[in-house]
């Protein structure tokens, strides 16, 4: 009888609670306890009977069975069957149909076999004939053969015999190493198998599909560094061949709409996110080719160069001569039209008659420089390793947008193209806007009166062809984001692929409220005292004064910047007077009396105890994240940099070469990688609120958010010093961020500012 049968037929009796009764049925002597046997021990004898049989030894084989014997004579003594239960055959009645055991013969049939006939078959294969069953009605064990009265065998006495050695065996117990299986078969516990292992033949490359080679474009699916991972992109980047997961996002709207402001924070998020991505402005590129200030033509030393000369050509009407040209004007214009001395003009007219769609040479130069830049574009996401290119343009007309679709489709139909259009309804935000275009390149330094008006001017030209996105995009498929007043409106229209979706997300949260953001690190703790990283340890005492004199700082400058802000709206005119660019927006200004001030911290003590002054003031609003605690460090929490190298030098050198991508191991350990993508949710709330905040966090914390905000490249993200008592101001504006740094002075308890504070690398290795 199989191991598996013995442990039925004793468990079938499991309500048996005296020892008479299990006498009683067992048959045994007084005296005599049957009981469950330990599989372990029951195992080890099977697999040394295995073992001897493996090594063809008669001696040890003749050994194992006696003892096996000799075992079952010891404790099964003859005793009657009368009232044993009818699951166990009485003498001289039909018994179970068994099959011999491994022991017996050494076969090992495959868990899903049965046995008919003498010959093994699947269980999926159709069976005619009655299963074998005996007397009783009592079916037989699954894959037992089938058996007549004359050929049935006995009950195996060698399994019952070796369960009962192994009860008596019991008070010598066995070590772990012994009663683990021999390998790591699943199914090591009910077949033991002596055959060698099949070698694992590894999957070829192939292809299931109807089309060799694939013609069907690749899954788009999300990509995050450092949180995804393929055979192509090990990094988690979109990788070359992804091509249909690129994108290439087209601008649309008139001028001083706002979209070089967008195009800068989308291109900076995607940027910080790891997604390369790069801006090409076609404004920038007209004021190369058409070379404002240079009444001659002059060599071009840049890459420019070819551009220029096809503003050149369709500017004459003729091909450009290869000899050098004379040294005189090419082109003259009226003086009229430039906004400063006549002494002065332009080579080529960028008044506002430039940009009158019935100007013929100015429209022939704008789209034959549109289609340039984006060629550049194509070629950076195609052959330069891009994910993201974005084409910063007026493209106002339906007629310029659909000649840049077909030329992107014809150079690669894969591309995902992505129309974004800033739309301005607010008198006030539009007047504000085009006041900040003075400051820029087509009007620095010179006299703002006259550059509004000329500025106001060109608007007027753009918005007599201007055709707003909408019907004709979603009639031909085109996805679309419209974005009203900086955010204050967004919709959208068919957008595909990750990349849009979460572009749409973080459009929706913009605002241009005046506000403040300090940045800094918690005060020492006690395992900043000993050099330990991670961990939970509280401040130490000169901690403690330094979140008191963050709290009093902090509060002070909220006081001085509520009356800068009323000051500078009190003085700020319509129009403009000379020399004033600075924009108010007086809609937004309305709330300066309103705005809270939000500490944040992380959940670890450190970050927790540097804001206890601001919990206890009810003028602020403390919140602590989990998203700000500090990069974990795995298994090397509580341990000092030095004891990392000493102890762990691959890891520490592999962690100075690629600290970007490095992650700690152990349970729980991360990398920078994890960490921006931890604040991803985090940065949207940030740009989404209208209200001072306060971010006491950590080193790798304040690192990420610092990269965000002063646009980094991702080299500088991990090496940023960032040090304890440094505290960071940042104020959004629509041309980017004002940028103040303050280092604590713990003999004052005070911070003091650092004029022309620029980020640096850390001279600390470890850090």
């Amino acid at each position: 009888m199989s191991q598996p049968a013995v442990a039925r037929r004793i468990g079938h009796h499991h309500h048996l609670n005296t020892p008479e009764q299990r006498q009683q049925v067992f048959g045994l002597s007084p005296g005599i306890e049957p009981s469950l046997p330990s599989p372990y021990q029951a195992h080890k004898l099977t697999a040394d009977l295995q073992a001897a049989r493996r090594q063809k030894t008669p001696q040890l084989l003749t050994q194992t069975q006696q003892a096996m014997a000799n075992q079952t004579d010891k404790n099964l003594a003859p005793t009657s069957h009368a009232g044993i239960p009818r699951s166990i055959p009485e003498s001289g009645s039909r018994s179970y149909a068994t099959t011999p055991t491994n022991l017996d013969t050494g076969y090992v049939s495959k868990p899903n076999d049965v046995i008919k006939d003498g010959q093994q078959r699947s269980r999926g294969t159709s069976i005619s004939s009655k299963t074998s069953s005996d007397s009783t009605g009592l079916m037989a064990p699954p894959g037992a053969p089938p058996t007549s009265a004359e050929h049935r065998p006995p009950p195996n006495p060698a399994s019952l015999a070796q369960a009962l050695r192994a009860v008596n065996d019991g008070t010598n117990e066995l070590s772990l190493k012994d009663r683990l299986p021999p390998n790591d078969s699943p199914y090591t516990k009910s077949i033991s198998s002596t055959a060698p292992a099949s070698p694992r033949i590894p999957p070829v490359r192939q292809n299931s599909g109807t089309q060799t080679p694939r013609v069907r474009p690749h899954a788009t699916t999300l990509n995050i560094p450092g949180m995804t991972k393929s055979t192509i992109s090990p990094d988690g980047k979109i990788a070359d061949r992804d091509v249909a997961a690129k994108l290439v996002i087209i601008m649309v709207g008139l001028p001083a709409r706002g979209k070089s402001y967008i195009t800068k924070k989308i291109k900076r998020y995607l940027s910080w996110q790891q997604h390369n991505t790069r801006i090409f402005n076609v404004g920038n590129r007209r004021r190369i080719a058409v070379d404002v200030h240079s009444p001659v033509q002059q060599k071009h030393e840049n890459p420019m160069d070819t551009h220029a000369q096809v503003a050149q050509i369709l500017l004459n009407g003729k091909e450009a001569k290869t000899e050098p040209p004379p040294q005189e004007k090419t082109h003259t214009e009226p003086s009229d039209w430039s906004l400063d001395d006549p002494k002065n003009a332009s080579r080529v007219d960028q008044s506002a008659n430039f940009f009158d769609p019935k100007n013929p040479q100015g429209s022939k130069i704008r789209d034959q420089l549109a289609i340039d830049t984006l060629d550049e574009l194509l070629d950076y996401l195609l052959t330069g390793g891009g994910s993201v290119g974005i084409l910063d343009a007026t493209n106002s007309t339906i007629e310029r947008r659909q000649r840049l679709f077909d030329h992107i489709k014809a150079r690669e139909p894969k591309l995902g193209i992505l129309f974004i259009e800033s739309v301005c309804q607010n008198p006030n935000i539009l007047e504000a806007n085009m006041r900040l275009k003075l400051s820029g390149p087509d009007y620095r330094d010179k006299d703002p009166v006259k550059s509004l008006e000329d500025f106001k001017a060109r608007v007027k030209q753009y918005e007599s062809a201007y055709v707003p996105l909408g019907d004709y995009e979603e009639e031909h498929e085109m996805q679309y984001i419209k974005m009203i007043d900086v955010g204050k409106k967004l919709t959208h229209y068919g957008l595909e692929g990750f990349l849009s979706g979460g572009i749409a997300h973080y459009l929706s949260s913009f605002n241009l409220a005046p506000r403040q953001i300090w940045i800094t690190r918690h005060g020492q703790s006690v395992d900043n005292q000993l050099g330990k990283i991670g961990g939970n340890s509280e401040l130490t005492e000169r901690g403690h004064l330094y979140a008191h004199a963050l709290y009093k700082f902090i509060t002070y400058q909220r006081q001085q910047w509520l009356v800068e802000a009323k000051n500078k709206l009190a003085k700020s005119t319509f129009p403009p007077l000379p020399g004033d660019r600075s924009p108010p927006y007086p809609e937004m200004n309305r709330e300066l009396d309103e705005k809270n001030t939000c500490v944040w911290t992380s959940m670890l003590k450190r970050s927790i105890q540097t804001a206890e002054y601001f919990e206890a003031d009810d003028d602020y609003d403390t919140k602590a994240f989990e998203m700000l605690n500090e990069l974990n460090a795995g298994k090397f929490e509580g341990l000092t940099y030095e004891d990392i190298a000493r102890s762990h030098s691959d890891e520490y050198h592999r962690r100075q070469t690629d600290k970007l991508h490095y992650v700690y191991p152990g349970v729980g350990g991360e990398g920078y990688l994890q960490i921006i993508s931890k604040l991803r949710d985090m940065v949207r709330e940030i740009e989404r609120i209208k209200d001072h905040l306060v971010i006491i966090g950590h080193r790798s914390v304040c690192r990420v958010l610092m990269a965000y905000f002063m646009d980094l490249t991702r080299d500088d993200i991990a090496d940023l010093d960032v040090p304890l008592g440094m505290l960071y101001a940042i104020e959004p504006k629509p041309y980017g961020i004002e940028f103040h740094a303050y280092k604590y002075n713990e003999q004052q308890g005070w911070f003091d500012e650092l004029p022309n504070y620029k980020p640096a690398k850390t001279v600390d290795q470890n850090a």
